[in-house]
């Protein structure tokens, strides 16, 4: 969550060209590798003048959406690889019709859009073990935007070609097709690795193959697309695992193909005596340092904690339920209601400050949610205020609370929760666990960081993963990192990835 945001409680992520969805989208790209002009495909499908003009229309909105841009080597690295698989797209032979950004994201993703602008975030980066799989990742998504897909879908976006919006993807599957349903959506997909059902099977499959393509003609090893591929879905499972929640591709997703079939498909059309280079100690060099997980600017999560040291704050999210960290908000997540953390100007007070938040909650010609009443609180100090509303969906009434404190100097923040009736109580604790921190406690947050290093004699998986920044599951995340099975020996001279503070 950045440091200060207006109230946006409906806010969605940008969807139409972005790949939101671990599993969903990857691509391939290329680093400082000389490709010859004759390898390189003529231009058929070039970037337009219109597709220039909305993909930077478009661009400073996404930097906002995902965090802003990673600045200094690691990103130029990313550049330059990003830029030397584009050009194998025929959109264009010219490397500077690309714009490559490395986002200062701690979520898996990576998108295109028209216009020469590709993305890929820090986490899905550093997730990568060599610079092949991470040209992959760009390609596919290059992938995408050559094949028009974004064009062939445009229907389906209520924005316009380059950004739609979450829309009525999940209505249904847990409040209905309602303006509050579109809430429950979004509390439920903040931040969330299954974003959007953005592409069909075909054209993610069609990216896909069209990513490898695209690594063979850069001379790269094209096996990387399947690697990579399996690395997301581990990763995807891993952490499912380690939230306590089923890594089940629900109903509402089953249009994509399912992770092992990719993966097949993409160890098929590379062909098993594939070869190519990798790059693999250049990568981990270029990439050593780069931040892991959270940015502290963001505000951490540690556990079921939420600490914020610019915004000087902390709160604690309840048993039973996980946090997801985006640049708008804090999403809060469990079986018994779904949450969001936000903030925004004071105004006239926190009464005004929550009808606010309510009254955003209402669609144009819809019935305003109004809550039944407003009280007045204190938590640790800090003036507060809450109001509950019923509202009535689809699948039955609801609760839905807004929580509020007011922390001075006309900032306030904000629980938005949603629950069955009568299950508002559910976040009691989480409410009353708002505290200011100090500025010395604020000092104490350190963003956790990639650190490469070479395997020594003597050390194993359980010695290295040891030293891993993790209270739970570090031996499997070092597997996972590494892209390691769970039998995997190492050797001495051996470079490997951990995550430090």
């Amino acid at each position: 969550m950045s440091a200060y945001q207006p109230v946006r409680a409906l806010r969605g992520a940008f969807a139409a060209t972005c790949a939101g969805a671990a599993l969903l989208a990857l691509a391939p790209s290329t680093t400082g590798v000389a490709v010859a002009a004759a390898a390189r495909p003529a231009t058929v499908n070039a970037i337009s003048r219109a597709d220039k003009a909305e993909g930077a229309k478009a661009h400073p909105d996404l930097l906002a959406e995902f965090g802003g841009a990673v600045t200094g080597p690691q990103a130029s690295y990313v550049e330059q690889v990003g830029k030397n698989i584009a050009i194998q797209s025929g959109l264009s032979n010219a490397r500077g019709d690309f714009t490559v950004t490395l986002l200062n994201s701690p979520v898996n993703n990576a998108f295109a859009i028209p216009g020469g602008y590709i993305y890929v975030t820090r986490q899905l980066t550093a997730l990568m073990n060599n610079e092949a799989e991470l040209a992959g990742v760009l390609g596919h998504e290059v992938g995408h935007v050559a094949a028009r897909h974004s064009a062939k879908r445009q229907e389906a976006a209520s924005r316009n070609q380059l950004l739609g919006v979450l829309g009525s993807l999940l209505s249904g599957v847990l409040l209905g097709d309602s303006a509050f349903g579109r809430l429950g959506q979004q509390l439920a997909s903040q931040g969330s690795q299954m974003l959007t059902l953005k592409y069909s099977r075909s054209q993610e499959l069609e990216a896909d193959r069209l990513g490898i393509t695209y690594l063979k003609r850069a001379g790269y090893d094209p096996r990387a697309m399947a690697t990579v591929l399996d690395s997301l879905a581990r990763q995807t499972a891993l952490e499912a695992q380690l939230r306590g929640t089923s890594n089940q591709v629900p109903q509402w997703a089953s249009t994509h193909p399912d992770p092992a079939s990719r993966v097949r498909d993409a160890q098929a059309q590379a062909g098993a005596s594939a070869t190519g280079m990798t790059n693999r100690d250049e990568f981990l060099t270029r990439i050593d340092g780069l931040v892991y997980g959270d940015d502290p600017k963001q505000g951490i999560i540690d556990g079921n904690r939420f600490t914020h040291p610019e915004l000087r704050l902390a709160f604690q999210a309840p048993e039973g339920f996980y946090l997801v960290n985006g640049t708008q908000a804090v999403s809060i997540n469990g079986d018994s209601g779904k949450a969001q953390f936000s903030g925004g100007p004071m105004g006239m007070g926190l009464d005004a400050y929550i009808q606010t938040v309510f009254s955003s909650l209402t669609e144009s010609g819809q019935a305003r949610i109004v809550p039944s009443s407003i009280e007045s609180a204190n938590v640790n100090g800090i003036p507060a205020a809450y109001g509950v509303a019923q509202v009535q969906a689809s699948s039955g009434p609801v609760d839905v609370a807004v929580f509020a404190y007011d922390f001075g100097g006309g900032k306030a923040y904000h629980f938005l929760t949603i629950t069955r009736v009568g299950g508002a109580g559910a976040f009691n604790a989480m409410f009353k666990s708002m505290r200011r921190i100090s500025a010395g406690e604020a000092g104490q947050v350190k963003p956790r960081r990639l650190a490469v290093v070479t395997v020594k004699a003597g050390d194993t998986v359980q010695s290295l993963a040891s030293r891993m920044a993790y209270s739970d599951g570090a031996v499997e995340r070092f597997l996972v990192l590494n892209g390691l099975g769970s039998g995997a020996r190492l050797a001495p001279g051996q470079r490997v990835k951990l995550v430090t503070y």
